[in-house]
């Protein structure tokens, strides 16, 4: 009895606890780490234990609201992915010695075309290279799906930068398309059921692909129309020399992370752009963002508060992209053999490293009920 009347208690003291929303950027760091850590690996086994991190994540974390279900639709577009690589790999693939699987009618092309090829004998080493590749992409859609899954698009506008309120309509139609056609997918589908149409197949697919697109991006422009008619971008007074300092600076910081982005992200790249490049974009954009945010004026209702948890979050994302880099420099077998065909082998450190990103489905705080995150999302683009 005094074991149960403690699990009771602890369950209350749980219960208890004020519920709120993670702060929007630390799920989107944690997810976009985790794409980079995906990137840098075709390893199934890696890439297969990235997903499922995801995954348990979305389903320990998101809320009810209906941008919160579109997690499945980014898998359902990896596998589709996976499956276009696979079919451009059979057809269009280079031919190389292998164990030849099968041989496809092959067209002569012109030497202008050398290098490119139209059929002809598949082999098993290209499929399985074309499957890595077409994996480690679905993992990045995946990851990002995650992150559209787990915090609100109208929130997540809201922690942008000043400096990127200019663009704010732009901004609007790219961070809420995904989600508005989760709910224009699921309404037309309802629609569908109810006229004694199909709902699933090819031919319903069809038949409600141009509703959907048309619906997601009639809300997604209508929300982008009603914040711009309420002033949302208008910047205050700033002279022409600083604007035109602002963008060659911003400019030149895209450049320069860019450049060091390819650096880290490929082993064989020199150490000097690496980086230094890195560093000195990513300086140089915070300086064009502090600058072009004094002229945006612009008040927060509620700010989101960065807190232990956001921390944690942010962290376990970078601990597995930390130790998917340690391991690559240190001659780890991130990218399996495919000439000769080999098994890929359970890499022990960048596992243990996404393992780690598991820790928001603990640490991050349980969302508010459907109820009251309705109220607020409607308050929030209200105001």
């Amino acid at each position: 009895m005094t074991v149960l009347h403690q699990q009771s208690a602890a369950r209350r003291r749980r219960e208890a606890r004020p519920r709120r929303m993670l702060h929007p950027g630390a799920w989107w760091i944690w997810a976009t780490t985790l794409a980079a850590a995906a990137l840098r690996t075709t390893n199934p086994l890696l890439l297969g234990l990235i997903v499922a991190v995801v995954a348990f994540v979305v389903a320990s974390r998101r809320t009810d609201a209906p941008w919160s279900r579109s997690f499945g639709s980014f898998l359902r577009i990896g596998a589709f992915v996976i499956t276009i690589r696979v079919v451009f790999q059979m057809l269009f693939g280079v031919r190389l010695d292998g164990t030849t699987l099968f041989t496809l009618p092959s067209v002569t092309l012109p030497s202008w075309a050398a290098g490119v090829s139209l059929g002809g004998p598949v082999t098993l080493e290209a499929l399985v290279g074309a499957a890595y590749q077409g994996l480690r992409l679905a993992v990045v859609i995946a990851c990002f799906g995650a992150a559209s899954s787990l915090c609100s698009p109208y929130r997540m506008l809201r922690a942008l930068p000043s400096a990127l309120y200019e663009a704010g309509v732009a901004i609007t139609v790219a961070l809420t398309f995904a989600p508005q056609a989760m709910i224009a997918s699921r309404q037309v589908r309802d629609a569908r059921r109810l006229r004694g149409r199909a709902e699933r197949g090819p031919r319903a697919w069809v038949g409600s692909a141009m509703p959907v697109l048309e619906g997601a991006l009639e809300r997604s422009v209508a929300l982008a129309a009603s914040m711009d008619a309420r002033g949302y971008g208008r910047r205050g007074a700033i002279s022409v020399r600083t604007r035109r300092g602002v963008s060659m600076l911003m400019l030149i910081g895209l450049g320069a992370v860019a450049v060091g982005s390819y650096g880290l992200l490929d082993e064989s790249a020199p150490s000097i752009l690496r980086m230094p490049p890195f560093a000195f974009g990513a300086v140089a954009l915070a300086l064009a963002l502090y600058l072009s945010g004094r002229g945006a004026e612009r008040t927060r209702y509620r700010a989101d508060r960065w807190l232990a948890p956001e921390w944690l979050v942010s962290l376990s994302g970078l601990a597995a992209l930390g130790a998917m880099v340690v391991a690559g420099r240190h001659g780890a077998a991130l990218d399996p053999s495919i000439y000769p065909l080999a098994v890929p082998a359970l890499v022990p450190v960048p596992a243990i490293g996404i393992a780690v990103a598991m820790l928001p489905a603990w640490c991050a705080p349980r969302p508010p009920a459907l109820a009251s995150l309705e109220t607020i999302t409607h308050f929030e683009v209200a105001a």
